[in-house]
């Protein structure tokens, strides 16, 4: 009994340690750049939006496709008659009465100049360029992260540069405080080195603010509380950085036929065309076959449903005498049961010129449609070979800033040491170390502008933006 006593205790306690694990490992989530992009896609106001346009595009083509299906439908009513009139002997006679009616009616469109053909191709094109519209958002939201996230990172490196100095500047304070107590040094270069501390200290806290702030904007951007909020850290060398391409040519090949952008415009000339067609259907006769059955059904307030017949008198043949009979509900309707059947034709002649004004706004329109292409595909030439020029200024900034970087390190050790021996005062070994801190941020800020700036050519080349 104590044992299973124990035995349930202690798997309490590791139940609330594995929830304590838990909850701390969800706290302690870090997002890669595909989690960041994909929750993104996920709920994205915008993407949903243009889900939603597809869907609508969807239902469209739906109702398209009902054109070419017989229209079907029936009809009900009931109606009320009040009234009276002057019997032959003078006296005022009411003629109320009620009455039903029912209807079943059908239709169906033979020929209306391809009209419907033409509706429901179009139709479809819609949803292909909604589909394509919610492409672009996407991949447009794609790189606002991929350039989010970069930020982060380079934010992230800018701040671990700054505390280096700050410990830099540290070891160099201790330092100068035993070479003055020695008497080796003047006091001046112990203030000088205190100054150069809070300096970095401020460094430091503009970093860590810029941090934050980077934080904040993809937090918000991904909709998600920005409390606790961090990515996981990537490691970017570019100790061999090169260009992956070695001219927009291939670029431009790939994009100039794949890019939404011109698949988008290539469809809405294959959509005014359709505009072209269905404006000129207007010119062409219509036929439709329409059928339909009816009955009804007749009753006289305060009186029977009865009717008079005419029948052979049994008792004396070849003589007729009159006789009621029973006209009921079920009788009338079925007596009354009437159909018909008819095929409609409509000739257009003459609607004011209408006609010839909107096939001619259809064919402007398409020609609006050509040039918008031609306009889509400079538009994205120039973008492509803009994004190839700055993508290899980028690398030839980053190049430079990795000399200047080592060039500069050289030069602090040199100071460093003269320093050391006397050589050197304090301001000529903050002035090398502060040119060399801007090296190392321009080093940083290079490195990341050139990472982003290829990423917008992997773009164009289709190729994923969280690899």
């Amino acid at each position: 009994m104590t044992n299973n006593k124990t035995l349930k205790t202690m798997k309490n306690i590791c139940t609330a340690l594995f929830l304590i694990a838990t909850l701390s490992s969800f706290a302690q989530k870090k997002w890669t750049l595909k989690e960041c992009v994909d929750h993104a896609l996920k709920h994205n106001i915008s993407v949903k939006q243009s889900m939603l346009n597809v869907d609508l595009a969807e239902q469209d083509v739906i109702n398209a496709r009902g054109n070419f299906m017989p229209s079907l439908s029936a009809s009900a009513s009931q109606n009320f008659n009040f009234g009276s009139f002057i019997g032959q002997d003078g006296s005022r006679i009411k003629s109320d009465s009620r009455g039903n009616n029912f209807n079943l009616n059908t239709g169906l469109t033979i020929f209306n100049g391809f009209r419907n053909l033409n509706t429901y191709k179009q139709a479809k094109l819609g949803v292909k360029s909604s589909q394509l519209q919610l492409s672009l958002l996407q991949d447009n939201v794609s790189m606002t992260l991929v350039n989010s996230f970069l930020n982060i990172l380079f934010n992230k490196e800018n701040l671990k540069i700054a505390k280096e100095q700050l410990m830099i500047s540290q070891n160099q304070l201790d330092q100068i405080r035993s070479q003055v107590e020695a008497g080796i040094k003047p006091q001046s270069d112990l203030f000088d080195a205190e100054a150069t501390i809070a300096s970095n200290r401020e460094q430091i806290i503009n970093a860590e603010n810029s941090l934050e702030l980077s934080l904040l904007s993809l937090s918000q951007s991904l909709q998600v509380s920005p409390k606790d909020f961090d990515i996981e850290e990537v490691q970017i060398n570019l100790t061999s950085a090169s260009m992956a391409y070695n001219s927009t040519g291939e670029i431009l090949s790939y994009a100039l036929s794949n890019r939404t952008e011109i698949k988008t415009a290539e469809l809405t000339i294959e959509n005014a065309n359709f505009g072209v067609k269905l404006a000129q259907s207007a010119y062409a006769p219509s036929l439709s076959l329409g059928a339909g059955l009816g009955t009804s059904y007749q009753h006289k307030q305060g009186e029977s449903d009865v009717r008079s017949e005419f029948v052979p008198d049994p008792s004396s043949p070849g003589a007729i005498i009159e006789t009621i009979v029973p006209y009921g509900f079920n009788t009338q309707i079925e007596n009354n049961l009437g159909y018909n059947l008819g095929l409609n034709l409509s000739i257009p002649i003459f609607n004011g010129f209408k006609t010839k004004a909107n096939v001619s706004k259809a064919k402007i329109n398409r020609e609006k449609s050509i040039l918008n292409l031609e306009q889509a595909k400079q538009d994205l030439t120039t973008t492509i070979t803009q994004a190839y020029a700055d993508a290899k200024a980028s690398l030839k900034q980053y190049q430079a800033s990795m000399r200047s970087v080592a060039s500069l390190e050289e030069s602090f050790k040199n100071i460093q040491n003269k320093f050391n021996f006397g050589a050197a005062t304090s301001f000529e070994v903050e002035q090398i170390r502060g040119r060399l801190v801007n090296a190392k941020s321009n080093l940083i800020n290079s490195k990341y502008n050139f990472v982003f700036r290829s990423k917008i050519l992997d773009f164009y080349m289709g190729k994923p933006l969280t690899q």
